[in-house]
């Protein structure tokens, strides 16, 4: 019973995670673009807030290694309530710095709030992990639905525009804080009491192969989502695109983010994590393929739903193939350099989205993505061929 509560206490989280990370996506770089000196600047907002979750993953995993996941992720909640507020008063007083400061603190948020889908592994048997982490994840839905109409609604509810966005978004915090404090998570700081196993060296756990796989896939399919993502409302309207229409776009990316999520983790269970990835891949491909034959509202449609899928295939199967590279002792330093190297790509994305936007259209996103997307897809088939049907149950050794 406690399981499938902590899961859906999780999965609740995960909802107003993602519904305040799509509101602040669909806002700062729009709100970026009115405030910055320079156009080209316009998503450094969007990329502090990426900035802060990467160089936050790290101490965010040791500091629940060390103090638990509940007391960690209050400690997070608390840092997005500061960060809205922080940007509510850059907002106010038109200052662009202070609204990436605020940025800054909700990335920090979000460095503890990723870590929701390896707190749902920690609850799992092994054979269930897949799920666990796919369920969490399927929380996300809420955010999907009501991120984009969160925009739409508290863009203009009060002067100046977007101020209403930043304090809906700190009243979120503290209910996620509320909520947070129900969850009821083991804490063994050195892994599993029963069976003590010697920590093994940072490198070895590190080159492992199917540890560079499974941060590929999850790095690629953050980091190919975010470039595009990021850009898109800022392309949508110099297409002479409405903002409702970059918004609904928006709710369809992320509907197709999450929705999956009620089905990924049983098809990674019947058909093995590899063979997803690769349909993960796949997807990724086509949605360059869309995102390239024109720019009308469907082409951004279709090419950013397709882009979601791909995400919740690679993320999920990503994770899960994580989760078979470390032992119980090791996952701080497993979970957060792997969210570390997430984060830093994201990172490099989202701040140069808008530049390359800016200079190339949206054509040079497009082709900005298309090298991980390749290399990503040759890993796979190595691990395939690797692996052959039998599935991946340990990792493969150099």
């Amino acid at each position: 019973m406690t399981i499938r509560r902590n899961l859906l206490l999780l999965s609740l989280a995960q909802g107003v995670l993602t519904l305040n990370n799509i509101t602040l996506i669909a806002i700062n770089g729009l709100h970026g673009l009115a405030l910055a000196p320079d156009p080209s600047l316009a998503t450094l907002p969007v990329a502090t807030f990426v900035a802060g979750a990467a160089v936050n993953a790290l101490p965010a995993s040791w500091y629940m290694h060390h103090h638990g996941r509940r007391a960690g992720f209050r400690l997070g909640a608390v840092l997005g309530i500061l960060g809205n507020l922080i940007a509510l008063a850059g907002t106010w007083n038109r200052d662009f710095l202070l609204v990436c400061l605020g940025s800054l603190f909700c990335g920090l948020h979000n460095a503890f709030g990723q870590q929701y889908r390896f707190a749902a592994a920690d609850t799992a048997s092994d054979a269930w992990k897949s799920r666990a982490i796919s369920l969490t994840l399927a929380g996300g839905i809420l955010g999907g639905v009501l991120g984009p109409e969160l925009s739409k609604w508290t863009r203009t509810l009060i002067e100046p525009m977007f101020a209403a966005s930043y304090a809906a978004l700190a009243l979120l915090g503290i209910f996620s804080w509320l909520l947070l404090g129900r969850l009821q998570i083991p804490h063994h700081p050195e892994g599993s009491p029963s069976q003590p196993l010697p920590r093994r060296p940072f490198g070895h756990i590190i080159r492992q192969p199917l540890y560079l796989v499974a941060v590929l896939a999850s790095t690629t399919g953050y980091g190919v989502m975010n470039l595009l993502m990021s850009a898109t409302p800022l392309v949508m309207l110099g297409c002479q695109h409405p903002f409702d229409s970059a918004a609904l776009v928006l709710e369809w990316h992320v509907l197709g983010m999450f929705v999956p999520s009620f089905f990924t983790g049983a098809w990674i269970q019947r058909f093995g994590v590899t063979r997803v990835l690769l349909v993960g891949a796949g997807l990724l491909a086509f949605c360059l393929i869309i995102a390239l034959s024109g720019t009308s509202v469907a082409h951004f449609w279709w090419s950013l739903l397709f882009l979601g899928v791909a995400w919740n295939f690679l993320y999920i199967g990503g994770t899960t193939l994580l989760t078979l590279c470390h032992r119980p002792e090791e996952k701080a330093v497993a979970q957060g350099f792997n969210d570390f190297l997430v984060f830093g790509v994201q990172t490099v994305t989202a701040f140069s989205s808008g530049a390359i936007a800016n200079r190339s259209g949206w054509d040079g996103v497009i082709h900005g993505a298309l090298p991980a997307t390749l290399l990503l897809t040759a890993a796979l088939l190595w691990l395939l061929h690797r692996t052959g049907k039998s599935g991946i149950t340990r990792p493969i050794p150099l």
